[in-house]
């Protein structure tokens, strides 16, 4: 069977459209279709309205105004052409010069046909495009240039510079106080016949007082102030910043046991200039603020006393200042409280102050009645905190007395842990002192230093030129006595890493180490002058700096060389150094003199070396060890010296 072909389809066949009309759509009927309705034009503009007011907004206005006409016109279609009349001068202008380039070009196609007429003359340029084309250029001169100059005189310069310190921009605001409260009083008026003016006057007055002085002595202006000085010294001392930061002494390369020490800033104030610089000492939460105790270590010509807390970012200026009846002779900050600075003075009052408080006065103050000392107190040291307990802090002082002070809720309550007698024998009967010892009397301490590796264990150093060996545990006797200065003891310290060696600092010109086992002292270092004071630096256990009288600081390295200093240089001229301290984490090293100056020394990296620790060993068990390797061999050639001494 076979398949039919399908049926031919023709050609030309409109396709079928079909109208839908989507949901929502309005139907029209064939009259509404074909309705016409009209819309009307009209010479009123609806936009215009009724109320002719208007408001002005402009800043010196601010006001309604009238405005009496308004256009009425409404443009719905403007269109600039381009026709002009044909019997004008213009349209007449541009018939013949249309007339005449066909001419023209009807003229060049003949001669393109014809060359004859091209030998003529005749031109055969043809525009290419059936627009009125032509070809225009035109030459113009280029107008030469002038330089013109003018010779002016310069106007004068004044050169002005100023120092702009705390006390000046309060005088400012204070003046410029007292200039409005003028202002204001002068321009206040007063009604007649009443004292309701009166009381009214007086009431604005106090209200601005009250705003100025809020504003004057608000702790935000305070902090302003003080960013701004640190900002002005910080400019003012640049280089000093500088060579704080960044400077290292090149020379120490060359040098195998020498070093220097760079001087930075001096604090000191007018108030203090005729002051002795007593005690010093570092904040230990704020590494670059330190406290300074002013008072007189001639004790015919006693004057009142004062604390000043200087900052490393403010040189010219102490950050806090404490006034004080009786002249310092010590102070410390407690080691977790930094806020609390205990203060000893020359009559033997103690008092301790709460930097934080706008007060100046102290939180704390011993009397007669709470035990206070009966001579001079020269040193305090603040005890660590124990839990659940008031916090306390022991004091030494010539009256033969070491005091345990306890801080209670109203006063200061005093026990005597040790008093120092003059004889350190005692006898069998309960531990008593002997009689001949208690008619002479007890001897006078004049610096103690608590171990931080023995609970309760002190030592302490006498006027006599003795140390005693002390416990808080046995106040009636001595728990070893040693022997080896001939003068008052101005300083002792414990050693930072070993616990049984410490340093002593006496005025017979001797800084001498010591271990606490052995009545004699290891090594003794003649300085050749009075000394002030000797402390541990807190990166070494072999290094230590003393200052003596004659102005120098002595810098010791036993791991380097045993008998000279590593650094032997005079910082001042013309006055006596009292006091050294290291800071704890820079290597800084603060010192004090006769003067109330204070000076900033900074280490050259000879005078800071830190032995470095082999594997397995903390940097503590490597100090204790270096410092034994010195201790064994100077006890090894003392020991051959007596032995040559005896042959």
């Amino acid at each position: 069977m076979s398949k039919q072909a399908p049926a031919a389809q023709p050609e030309n066949v409109e396709p079928v459209k079909e109208y839908v009309t989507l949901p929502g759509t309005v139907t029209l009927t064939e009259e509404e279709k074909q309705e016409y309705k009209d819309r009307i034009l009209k010479a009123v503009n609806p936009n215009i309205r009724s109320v002719l007011v208007t408001f002005s907004h402009k800043k010196d206005e601010r006001t309604y105004k009238y405005v009496p006409t308004m256009d009425q016109t409404a443009l719905h279609f403007a269109d600039d052409g381009h026709s002009i009349r044909r019997d004008s001068e213009e349209a007449k202008k541009q018939a013949e010069e249309k007339e005449r380039l066909w001419k023209e070009l009807a003229l060049a196609e003949e001669a393109e046909k014809n060359p004859e007429l091209a030998e003529q003359g005749v031109s055969t340029k043809i525009l290419k495009n059936q627009f009125n084309y032509c070809e225009r250029a035109s030459q113009t001169f280029n107008n030469p240039l002038r330089d013109r100059t003018a010779m002016t005189e310069p106007p004068p310069i004044i050169t002005f510079s100023s120092t702009a310190t705390q006390w000046e921009i309060y005088d400012a605001y204070a003046e410029e106080l007292r200039q409005q409260q003028a202002a204001t009083a002068k321009a206040a008026k007063v009604p007649l016949g009443g004292k309701g003016g009166k009381e009214e006057k007086s009431k604005e007055q106090e209200q601005v007082m009250e705003g100025s002085d809020d504003i004057l002595n608000s702790p935000n202006m305070l902090h302003s102030l003080r960013l701004m000085e640190r900002m002005v010294n910080q400019n003012t001392y640049n280089d000093i910043s500088d060579d704080y930061k960044y400077w290292e002494d090149a020379a120490d390369q060359f040098k195998e046991d020498g070093g220097t020490l760079l001087p930075l800033w001096k604090f000191t104030s007018d108030k203090v200039k005729k002051k002795t610089v007593t005690s010093i000492c570092w904040n230990p939460k704020y590494n670059d603020m330190f406290a300074v105790g002013y008072g007189s270590y001639d004790f015919l010509k006693q004057q009142s006393g004062m604390v000043h807390c200087f900052t490393l970012k403010n040189p010219s200026f102490p950050e806090y200042t404490f006034y004080c009846d009786s002249g310092v002779m010590c102070c410390d900050f407690h080691p977790d409280h930094p806020s609390l600075l205990a203060v000893g003075l020359y009559d033997g009052s103690i008092q301790v102050f709460d930097v934080r408080q706008t007060s100046k006065k102290p939180i704390y103050m011993s009397t007669v009645k709470t035990g206070k000392h009966m001579d001079p107190v020269w040193q305090v040291y603040w005890l660590p905190e124990e839990p659940a307990k008031n916090l306390t802090f022991c004091s030494v002082s010539s009256d033969g007395r070491v005091t345990m002070w306890t801080l209670a809720k109203n006063e200061l309550q005093y026990t005597n842990i040790m008093e120092l007698a003059l004889n350190d024998e005692t006898n069998d009967k309960g531990g008593q002192v002997d009689t001949d010892a208690a008619l002479a009397g007890l001897s006078g301490g004049t610096c103690f230093d608590f171990s931080s590796f023995m609970d309760g264990i002190f030592v302490v150093g006498t006027e006599e030129g003795k140390i005693r060996k002390c416990c808080r545990a046995y106040n009636s006797q001595y728990l070893f006595s040693y022997e080896g200065h001939t003068m008052p003891i101005y300083g002792i310290q414990w050693n930072r890493f070993h616990p049984d060696v410490f340093l002593t600092a006496s005025s017979d010109w001797t800084v001498k180490l010591w271990e606490q086992n052995t009545k004699k002292p290891l090594v003794s270092f003649d300085l050749g002058s009075s000394v002030g004071e000797a402390c541990w630096a807190p990166y070494s256990s072999t290094v230590f700096a003393a200052v003596t009288a004659d102005g120098k600081v002595h810098v010791y390295d036993l791991n380097e060389n045993k008998h000279e200093p590593m650094c032997d240089q005079l910082v001042v001229r013309k006055a006596k150094l009292t006091r050294i301290c290291f800071n704890p984490k820079s290597p800084i090293l603060l010192v004090g003199d006769d003067r109330g100056t204070v000076l900033s020394l900074k280490l050259s990296p000879n005078l800071r070396k830190i032995t470095k620790t082999e594997d397995g060993k903390d940097r503590a068990q490597t100090e204790i060890e270096k410092l034994n390797k010195i201790i064994e061999i100077t006890t090894k050639d003392r020991q051959l010296m007596e032995k040559a001494g005896e042959e």
